[in-house]
């Protein structure tokens, strides 16, 4: 099944299998998609159903090493984590071991957990380390971000592993050693996927300005960029594992000690000294001290209700809770009467992702030191408010944000132009029992600074913090950075039945509401769900770089008909049509349908699922 999850994303480069699907009979789909919803057609993916467990993931290795260890006795969140490490090890492209991640955890007969494995700002990034600093080599004067974009300026202290360990070790049955063999392996040797090599291929101007980066990627492909096909060794990053696998050995007695003797081994012992140490030499601001003094920790979800179903999200210090304030403002809509992807329906989403989205940039930060109103963003009566500043004939062009007293901050400043996101991935998996893992791994992307012989590359989440004094999201110490990164889990009557995450850095929740809203209001399977046309918009202050707003931006995918997108303009929208699968984010679903379990990969770009 992952290899047809590839062939769905290669063929969306092959116009004349794209034609030939598109021009072939539409198959008999026995699920019935409700009114309002285009007939089925033929998805370039196969809609993928097992009878047992599912992992979802950005590439083979990681499908594979979950399925591995469910069928070595692990649960969900062995399987996730197994994966987790398998992508980190894999994905440099998206994600890697310095980066950072949250997790969905939901065990049968216990509530949604939430573990924030997301880094935090060393003590010396300040807002005034950063004022008037001049442009890096690499940036021209008139793109220079607040906070670099690239660059060992640019990282929080490594918050992926620690998350990992947490749920390992709370909600997991295996031992680290279990879990982290399938990336082990990997790191000792892996075939190179097309979306590293090209990614490598597009950085080696900024991997050639770190010779230890340079040399990391070159040495085992005689000082070139390794290609497509060409087998990647990482003798630094397996020795690392390796040794985090001794500490656990080491430590002996219970389960739970032993995982916190990898814990302390990577942030007290050697890993955090050399990051710090290379860091310091390299006139970084991470410091030992800083990767020392970091902890993840379990937090409770935010959640709403919508059409009967519990949407779950991580907290404010993601943008989680966006997409359920777009769920209580689209709450009162007969969304299925507009008909799916109409100018009516897409003007209302595009409409209500504004609004919540201008609350996002206005109030959202680390709750363990911004003031946050919660009760009242997430409330139905606010929802009830917002709802009415939608006019159904004309587009918002500019930020609105609501006016709670006593919350909030200025908003960023929106100068320069927009610089490239590197981006994430994501990943899921339902075992045999029910328990779900869903999680949404980023950072420490390609171009990376390796941190001397561990493997572990710098991550550069630092630039989403602002530097606007007295913002929610304003940088400081110990402080978590308001991430993108956005896992889903929906329930009904308490049981899950969706897992649903994506890459796409603010397209994230965006991109989701509209995967869900096809499933639970038009009645799309997982895959059509993930495949229908999409829309994004840039009308918000951008989570990275130089934060830039778009007033009225709306991207749509030409699948969506010119009708459409004049009757969009005649709305005010600033409407920009690219490309038939251009939308910037992938999603991926797991269904629990009861008596089986259901897939969707976006073929948009790298999304694999498979299952037994």
């Amino acid at each position: 099944m992952a290899l047809l999850a590839a062939l769905g994303a290669w063929a969306v480069l092959e116009p004349g299998l794209a034609q030939a699907q598109q021009n072939a009979a539409p198959p008999d789909f026995p699920e019935q998609v409700r009114s309002g919803a285009p007939a089925p057609e033929r998805t370039m993916f196969p809609q993928v159903r097992t009878m047992k467990a599912m992992v979802a993931g950005g590439n083979n290795f990681v499908t594979e090493a979950g399925l591995r260890i469910l069928r070595q006795g692990g649960n969900a969140v062995d399987a996730g984590v197994a994966a987790m490490l398998a992508g980190a090890v894999t994905e440099e492209d998206h994600f890697s071991m310095g980066g950072e991640a949250p997790i969905l955890v939901k065990l049968q007969g216990r509530p949604v957990a939430v573990v924030s494995g997301i880094g935090t700002a060393p003590a010396l990034a300040t807002p005034q380390f950063y004022a008037g600093r001049p442009p890096l080599p690499w940036e021209r004067a008139d793109r220079r971000p607040p906070i670099p974009s690239q660059g060992i300026l640019a990282t929080t202290t490594p918050g992926m592993v620690d998350g990992a360990l947490l749920a390992l070790r709370e909600y997991g049955r295996l031992s680290f050693a279990q879990v982290a063999q399938p990336a082990i392996e990997l790191a000792e040797a892996f075939p190179v996927t097309e979306v590293l090599a090209d990614t490598l291929k597009r950085d080696e101007g900024m991997l050639r300005r770190w010779p230890n980066s340079w040399s990391y990627f070159t040495g085992d492909s005689a000082g070139r960029l390794p290609v497509a096909g060409d087998i990647f060794r990482q003798p630094q990053l397996a020795a690392t594992l390796r040794a985090m696998v001794q500490a656990e050995r080491q430590a002996g007695g219970e389960r739970e000690a032993a995982i916190d003797a990898v814990r302390d081994y990577f942030y007290r012992g050697p890993v955090a000294r050399k990051m710090g140490e290379f860091s310091e030499a390299n006139g970084g601001l991470v410091r030992y001290g800083d990767i020392a003094a970091f902890a993840a920790e379990i937090d409770t979800p935010r959640s709403t209700t919508f059409h009967g179903y519990e949407i779950v999200k991580p907290g404010f210090w993601t943008q989680g809770p966006v997409m359920l304030q777009m769920f209580n403002i689209l709450e009162g809509y007969d969304l299925q009467a507009m008909g799916h992807n109409s100018p009516q329906y897409l003007h209302t989403l595009a409409e209500a992702a504004k609004l919540a989205f201008a609350d996002r940039d206005t109030f959202y930060g680390d709750p363990k030191f911004a003031k946050v109103p919660e009760r009242v963003l997430l409330s139905k009566a606010y929802a009830a408010q917002r709802r009415g500043l939608i006019d159904p004939d004309k587009a918002m062009l500019r930020s609105i944000p609501g006016r709670i007293r006593g919350y909030g901050g200025p908003l960023p400043d929106a100068g320069g132009t927009p610089l490239e996101v590197k981006d994430t991935t994501s990943l899921a998996v339902v075992d045999a029992q029910g328990n779900v893992f869903s999680a949404t791994p980023s950072g420490a992307w390609l171009p990376s600074v390796k941190a001397g012989d561990t493997g572990i590359s710098f991550g550069t989440r630092l630039q989403s913090f602002v530097v606007q004094a007295g913002h929610p999201n304003v940088l400081q110490k110990g402080k978590r950075p308001r991430v993108t990164l956005s896992p889903t889990l929906i329930l009904k009557d308490g049981q899950p039945v969706y897992a649903v995450n994506t890459p796409g850095g603010d397209n994230q929740d965006q991109a989701m509401l509209q995967v869900i809203l096809n499933m639970i209001v038009f009645g799309m399977t997982p895959q059509q769900a993930v495949e229908a046309p999409r829309f994004q918009t840039n009308a918000l202050y951008a989570s990275f770089g130089n934060h830039e707003y778009k007033p009225g931006d709306l991207s749509l995918e030409s699948r969506i008909d010119a009708a459409t997108a004049a009757a969009l303009k005649a709305r005010g929208h600033d409407v920009t049509v690219r490309g038939p699968w251009s939308n910037a984010s992938a999603p991926s679903v797991i269904r629990l349908a009861g008596t089986h379990l259901e897939g969707g990969a976006d073929p948009r770009r790298a999304r694999f699922v498979d299952g037994y």
